[in-house]
């Protein structure tokens, strides 16, 4: 279903992370756009979330922030969210599981990056 479109932006939460126990936390901003000519909603998350080891962590269930939004034509729903790490650089992506009035489909979830930039070299 490629007329539903997600924007995702992360930003490192060093307030909430701990280096010295390779803890580190990122919050992350999902903009969920229909553009469809039909109402569709969303019914659930998958998240793979990869620390630069290459080691990840699979995340499923009902929608989102505990809600199974319904989005009309041209609307949007934004939500915000955290996960954690054990680096400071990896990357999330995912899917959500969405029903358009006849059928469930994936919509696919870019990856995108998580980093400490303060934790560089």
């Amino acid at each position: 279903m490629n007329q539903v479109k997600i924007k995702v932006s992360s930003k490192f939460l060093p307030e909430r992370s701990n280096p010295l126990k390779s803890k580190f936390f990122f919050s992350y901003a999902v903009n969920i756009h229909n553009t469809a000519n039909m109402t569709v909603q969303l019914l659930s998350r998958y998240w793979r979330i990869t620390d630069g080891n290459g080691n990840s962590e699979e995340i499923y269930g009902p929608g989102v922030v505990g809600q199974t939004p319904v989005l009309k034509p041209m609307e949007s729903f934004k939500y915000s969210s955290f996960c954690s790490i054990v680096t400071p650089v990896g990357f999330m992506e995912g899917r959500y599981r969405m029903n358009d009035g006849r059928k469930e489909v994936d919509v696919l979830i870019d990856a995108f990056q998580l980093t400490a930039n303060e934790y560089l070299n």
